[in-house]
């Protein structure tokens, strides 16, 4: 009865060392492809030019990043609404029909300017006033409020 279970414990053991010897070559196999054409010295330099490379993309990823801070407040500035209304001043004279306009030109925080046109058939008067926060230190005629309105609601 010991002789059996002695037999057994050594194709126990034969089996598991067989199945080790197996997952070794197996990891040496998968190891040689890794370094396939490569020595220690070479290695060494493939993982510096990778940490080079890494570091090189930090620096380019902190350039694009404070760039795109400049772009934003650019953008800020720059015209971001802007409303046309047409109308006629001289209601029930004929003298101008729908030719008058009122076009407002605003930034994202409602600075700008708006531009109005009195369109009749003996002259046309231009008129430019600016724009702070969406109002104008200036008295604004109807239409001009009604363009300023409608590029503050331009974007949205």
């Amino acid at each position: 009865m010991v002789l059996i279970n002695e037999q057994i414990l050594i194709y126990a053991l034969l089996g598991i060392l067989i199945l080790v010897l197996l997952w070794i070559i197996r990891l040496e196999f998968k190891f040689s492809r890794l370094l396939r054409g490569k020595n220690a010295k070479s290695l060494e330099d493939t993982i510096a030019q990778l940490g080079r490379e890494v570091s090189g993309l930090h620096l380019s990823q902190k350039q694009i990043e404070e760039y795109l801070v400049k772009a934003e407040q650019r953008i800020r500035r720059s015209v971001q609404g802007m409303s046309t209304v047409r109308f006629n001043p001289f209601k029930g004279t004929g003298a101008g029909s729908n030719q008058s306009f009122a076009t407002a030109l605003l930034n994202e925080n409602g600075d700008g300017v708006v531009l109005s046109s009195l369109y009749s058939r003996e002259r046309v008067s231009v008129y430019a006033k600016p724009v702070k926060k969406f109002s104008s230190e200036y008295e604004l005629s109807g239409e001009e409020k009604q363009a300023i309105k409608s590029a503050r609601n331009f974007n949205e």
